[in-house]
Order: structure tokens, then C-alpha cells, then sequence
């Protein structure tokens, strides 16, 4: 395999100490891949201290590069520096977001589910940057937002969820509130129509986003995916990964895509946040973490960055399945200890799948 360039960035409190968790993993003399980790410190101290320059300057080399691997950061409540993640997103035009919900061995999942469910998210536009203001005063105060969405975004999101669905042998299920909205919300329906028109061999069975809410519940026994708004899939993602046992159980993956919806630029982080009250503890879950490394090996297209990826995967779930869980699994195994299971699980397994090769 050629050498990939994976740009790292690093973040806050224990989102940077779940990163390193990540990285041992991802290190040459475990997965035997060539890679070159270039490091942005994105922490808040450095963004505040260099006013955000290093943020663009970590989207710019991603762009380039083509693959990150974010830790989780603070976004302040106050002041101008705002969202780490809206900068990256639109640095590197991010338009789709993806997290899959699977079920995690050896965990008993809510409701019986088994089948792995993934949600595909708008990245950017609707309720997130949207103009707000107030007019009035007292009980005649009245609060307005104003809203988008774009027919590209909506055709990426339609696109690539029929994509994510081939590959995971799933349905497309769900989507907007186009009754209710049919200019608005009618425009993603629109294109998920069509992108099941050219994608005929994919199940497509479309829903109301309130009705994809309650049917979930009892359309537990294939896997599906669910292409969303930017807002509903936030809601719906953190649902989705919380019924499978855990919000640190998988990965989360920004995707830029080219004019061909093929994955131009890709980054993967973990759906939670930066957790201060863990921090330096050694209790943190580095799960999601750990998958998110493995998720960007599978965009190489190269059988060696499949084979790494795969043995990641089955590692880290074998762990589990071992009985190596942290306490947010019911276990008592510390953060790094897990990793090191981890690590000594893909290094066995990449080791006999090369004897038997």
C-alpha cells in the first residue's frame, strides 16, 4: 500500500486522551500500514491563541490529504471563535454525516435489536446557522428563525444513503415531514425518490420522520438506513447509537463528496463530546474512538487498509465480547488496558491472516 497521510486532530480534555487511545491503534507496528499522522492542535487554548488560523489550516490539509481523524473539542458557550466542526465541515465542503448504530457483543441491546441501523444526515444547512431573531415585547414576544436547505445537499444525502445501504445489504427507511412541509422538507424527499429510482435494487420504503421514530421500535430484524434533515438526524443518530447500549459504541464520519457523490474528503471522530468529569480517570470508553480510526481505513480502497480495518473491528467487539468492557459497559477495565486488548487482538489476527495468505 502507498503511504496515506492522515491529518490528526488533536482536541480537549478527555476527547484528546480517547485520540491517543486511537492512534496506538492505528500505529504502524500494529496494523503494519504506512501512514504519516500530521498533527493541528485544536485544543481551545491553541484556537483561542491563534484565533481559529489553526482550524482552517487543519481543514485546508485534510482537504489535501484527503482523511482526518478529529478528537472531540470544546465549543465555547461565548465569544467568536464558535464550532470547531462548522469551520472543518466548511473547509472541506462536508456536506454528509454518517453514524451506525450496531450491536455491540456480549450487550444487550434495547428492544431486541440486532440489525445494524445507519443514519445519514445532512452536515450542514437547516436548523444548524440558521437566522434568528425576536420581535415584541412580553407575551406578545415573537421568535423567528429562518432556515435552508439546498437541493445538492439534499441530493448527496439521498445519493450516499443508497450507497451506505448497499453496502450494509440494508433498506432505505424513513425521511422528512414532507406532508406537513412539502417545499421545505419536500425537497430531501424529492431526491431520495430519485435516487431510488437509479438505485432499484436497494428496498426503499420511505416515512415520516415521526413515524420513522415509532416504527423503530418494532423494525428491528433488517438493517436499515435513514437519510435525515441535518436537525432530525442529530436527534435521531444520538437515539440510534444509544439503543444499541452506548453513545461511545461507534463512529461518526464527515464526508465530503466530489460531482460524482464518490467520498472526496473524510473524517472520522467519535459521536460524544470531550467528557471533562473522566478526564485523566483511565474509565473513558474508547470504543468509538477506536472505530473511528478503523471506519477511515476502510476509504483507502486498498485490501491492506480492509484487512487493518476489519481486524480492528472484530478486535475491539471481541474485547467486549471477552468481558473487556469499561464501566459505561458494566466493566471495570481501564481506558488504556482496553486499548491494549484491542492491540493485541488486531496484531494476532492481522499475524495468521498473513500465514494463511
Amino acid at each position: 500500500m502507498d503511504r496515506k497521510t492522515i491529518i490528526v486532530m488533536e482536541g480537549d480534555q478527555t476527547g484528546q486522551e480517547l485520540l491517543e487511545e486511537a492512534l496506538r491503534v492505528l500505529d504502524p507496528s500494529v496494523t503494519g500500514l504506512d501512514l504519516e499522522l500530521k498533527r493541528y492542535d485544536l485544543s481551545l487554548e491553541n484556537r483561542q491563541k491563534t484565533n481559529n488560523t489553526v482550524v482552517d489550516e487543519a481543514a485546508a490539509a485534510m482537504k489535501e490529504s484527503g482523511f482526518g481523524i478529529k478528537a472531540a473539542t470544546v465549543t465555547p458557550e461565548t465569544g467568536s471563535l464558535g464550532s470547531p466542526n462548522a469551520i472543518l465541515r466548511s473547509g472541506i465542503n462536508g456536506t454528509v454525516i454518517v453514524r451506525t448504530g450496531r450491536r455491540i457483543p456480549g450487550v444487550n441491546p434495547l428492544m431486541g435489536f440486532h440489525a445494524p441501523i445507519s443514519v445519514v444526515r445532512m452536515a450542514v444547512d437547516d436548523a444548524y446557522g440558521a437566522k434568528e431573531w425576536r420581535e415584541g415585547e412580553g407575551l406578545d414576544e415573537v421568535a423567528y428563525r429562518t432556515e435552508h436547505i439546498s437541493r445538492r445537499v439534499c441530493r448527496q444525502v439521498s445519493e450516499f444513503a443508497f450507497v451506505q445501504a448497499r453496502k450494509m445489504r440494508a433498506k432505505v427507511f424513513g425521511g422528512p415531514k414532507w406532508t406537513v412541509s412539502p417545499v421545505y422538507e419536500g425537497m430531501l424527499k424529492e431526491e431520495m425518490d430519485r435516487a431510488a429510482a437509479n438505485n432499484k435494487d436497494i428496498r426503499y420504503d420511505p416515512q415520516l420522520i415521526d413515524a420513522t421514530y415509532a416504527l423503530l421500535l418494532s423494525t428491528y430484524g433488517e438493517p436499515l438506513v435513514i437519510p435525515t434533515l441535518n436537525r432530525d438526524g442529530d436527534c435521531m443518530s444520538d437515539m440510534v447509537l444509544q439503543m444499541f447500549g452506548s453513545i461511545a459504541g461507534a463512529e461518526s464520519l464527515l464526508i465530503a463528496l466530489n460531482e460524482d457523490e464518490n467520498p472526496e474528503t473524510v473524517m472520522s471522530e467519535a459521536p460524544h463530546g470531550t467528557a471533562p468529569s473522566l478526564e485523566g480517570k483511565n474509565v473513558a470508553n474508547p470504543m468509538a474512538m477506536i472505530l473511528a480510526g478503523a471506519a477511515l481505513l476502510t476509504f483507502f480502497h486498498e485490501e491492506e487498509a480492509d484487512r487493518a480495518s476489519r481486524a480492528i473491528y472484530e478486535a475491539t467487539f471481541e474485547s467486549v465480547l471477552d468481558g473487556i468492557r469499561t464501566a459505561e459497559l458494566g466493566g471495570s477495565t481501564g481506558t488504556r488496558e482496553f486499548t491494549d486488548e484491542v492491540i493485541r487482538h488486531v496484531k494476532t489476527k492481522i499475524e495468521v491472516w498473513s500465514a494463511l495468505a
